[in-house]
């Protein structure tokens, strides 16, 4: 879709349009092909992680692998990765079968694609997909996206806000062909090695992803080797009715109604003192959910913006959350959703919008979606959880060889406590899912730094009868002369309690200076370090749920036991008085 789509989007189809027509498929058959889908989704992926070049891959596992069929349509999607990869690779694959056609790929083909136009991400989400041929024709194609650590221009690894238009920020490809019929096309290889700062990294991956793709390929030709053509697709029909059905089964027990909520952002990284507008309405019909972003922030002129795939991505996460959260992913999952997402907004920027920071308003967003629909579902609505991407960009030159380097790691936080339970501690963001954060071991290895600590944030949880999760406390030290990006978000507008629970703490950073002085920094590019020099971070909580004084005083001694809580932080936020110390007897 690109950033001309039409206000009110159908994501898939409207079937009250089409009605749907009975298929009879064995069901044993259904359940073994839909699985099988599912494993070569997750095989690729496997692939793809063990033999990837760059850690954000390998370790931080921010990609998603899927297979596509000939419509655009979502067959199978592996399960890790990002969640706001969801079932948006069908977007990058429509545009190249506009281009080309389906007679216009041959066995052997591969095409890449990170157009902003078109993908509505960072340049360095780069797409990867090669069509799968049976019986001489196109009858799918295997894809995956996966964090490039460089693509250019004036970004070095994430969280910079001083660019102002996508041509700053690094190559766009527009579903060019890097292999015709098998043959690497030598002049945009070169291209790409030309116009990247780590084209080791970044071409090592991207043989890894064309590894991956064509694995899925060999995989969907065995199963239609085995089943027939016309059964699999049969069964992947079926698997796609059925997702539906259990995802309108759940959207009809919420209550009719058009229900609303708004929050901010702190500020797009270049006016520091303007916040953002997070608002959103949702509206239940029966079975059918719309989301309209028609009173969201209009796009800014930094880099936080994202195309249509932005908005997009978190009404599916969203979506996904309340109906079938654990449930394979694809096509079928998002026919009830439909999405109004008008031209112009921070989540459909007017080309040639930066959108390097594509993904900070996300988190809020989806926060914001279920604060929304509180009122209708009081005891299944967390409260918000910490609210940003969390991360940090270190980089440099390495003092004893002159080589490049760039450090990028992603940071826990807490969660918000819910009606039944403590929000969890020190996870990434719901738009994160799955992925980690780079050990420790492996940053102190491989890049110029001292990790002095990794450790949960004291009192950083909101308090609440179901208390917030922690945030942490991570500290690095430089080693050598290096520059840093700091990118913080959600400090103005910490993550909100619910039904009487308290605010979580909210992010912070400070870098210390060899000298002894000190200064906060919330948003900030290529920010010079010197040898010795600190950096620390402090992540935000969760917020929390319930009447902080419903807490059981047992639950409380043990989070103060551990840590979690402070005396002080008891006394205050709870009214909790922890009993003196007995002394020994000594006489």
């Amino acid at each position: 879709m690109t950033a001309d789509s039409t206000l009110a989007v159908p994501l898939t189809h409207d079937s009250t349009q089409e009605p749907s027509i009975p298929r009879k498929v064995n069901p044993i058959t259904l359940e073994v092909v839909t699985n099988s889908l599912i494993a070569y989704a997750e095989e690729m992926a496997l692939a793809l992680c063990k033999s990837a070049y760059n850690m954000m891959i390998y370790e931080v596992r921010d990609f998603c692998c899927g297979l596509i069929d000939t419509d655009g349509r979502m067959i199978c999607q592996n399960s890790g990765g990002l969640p706001i990869f969801l079932a948006d690779l069908d977007i990058a694959v429509r545009d190249g079968i506009e281009r080309y056609g389906l007679d216009g790929f041959a066995p052997g083909d591969v095409v890449i694609m990170n157009h902003a136009g078109v993908c509505g991400q960072h340049l360095n989400n780069v797409v990867v997909y090669t069509p799968c041929f049976y019986e001489g024709k196109v009858v799918a194609f295997a894809a995956n996206r996966a964090h490039w650590v460089d693509v250019g221009g004036l970004r070095t690894g994430f969280g910079n806000v001083q660019t102002y238009e996508i041509f700053h920020e690094g190559i766009q490809m527009r579903s060019i062909k890097l292999y015709d019929a098998g043959k690497r096309n030598e002049g945009v290889w070169q291209m790409i090695s030309d116009n990247i700062r780590f084209p080791e990294a970044s071409l090592g991956d991207l043989r890894a992803q064309i590894a991956a793709c064509q694995l899925g390929g060999r995989r969907l030709a065995e199963l239609f080797r085995r089943y027939s053509m016309a059964t699999v697709r049969d069964c992947i029909a079926a698997s796609w009715d059925q997702a539906e059905a259990e995802a309108r089964a759940v959207v009809e027990r919420i209550p009719d109604g058009v229900y609303t909520a708004e929050s901010h952002l702190d500020s797009d990284g270049r006016r520091l003192n303007v916040p953002l507008r997070v608002k959103v309405t949702v509206k239940v019909e029966g079975s059918n959910l719309t989301i309209d972003y028609s009173e969201m922030n209009e796009q800014v002129p930094g880099p936080l913006n994202s195309g249509y795939s932005g908005g997009l991505s978190a009404a599916r996460v969203a979506f996904k959350c309340l109906t079938a959260p654990h449930a394979p992913v694809n096509e079928g999952c998002f026919r009830p959703l439909t999405l109004i997402s008008p031209l112009g907004t921070m989540l459909n920027a007017r080309p040639p919008a930066a959108l390097g920071l594509w993904s900070v308003a996300l988190p809020t967003v989806i926060d914001t979606l279920l604060r929304a629909l509180t009122p209708a579902l009081p005891e299944f609505i967390p409260a918000a959880h910490k609210g940003d991407m969390g991360g940090c960009s270190f980089y440099g030159q390495r003092e004893e060889n002159g080589e490049r380097y760039v450090l990028m790691n992603i940071f826990g936080g807490g969660w918000g406590g819910r009606d039944t339970a403590d929000g969890e501690s020190a996870s990434v963001s719901i738009c994160q899912g799955d992925v980690r954060n780079t050990p420790v071991e492996l940053q102190e290895i491989r890049y110029p730094f001292l990790i002095e600590c990794h450790q949960l944030r004291a009192d950083s949880g909101g308090p609440g009868r179901q208390r917030g999760g922690l945030g942490v406390e991570l500290r690095y030290r430089c080693l050598q002369n290096s520059t840093v990006n700091i990118n913080l978000e959600r400090i103005i507008d910490p993550p909100w309690g619910v039904d009487g629970g308290q605010p979580g703490r909210s992010n912070a950073s400070l870098i210390r200076r060899g000298d002894g002085s000190e200064r906060s920094v919330t948003k900030e590019s290529n920010v010079v370090l010197a040898k010795g020099d600190t950096v620390t971070f402090w992540t935000a909580g969760g917020g929390g749920y319930g009447d902080p004084f419903e807490r059981p005083k047992e639950v409380l001694a043990e989070d103060v036991r551990l840590g979690y809580v402070s005396v002080e932080g008891a006394a205050r936020d709870y009214g909790y008085e922890t009993e003196p110390e007995p002394r020994e007897n000594i006489s």
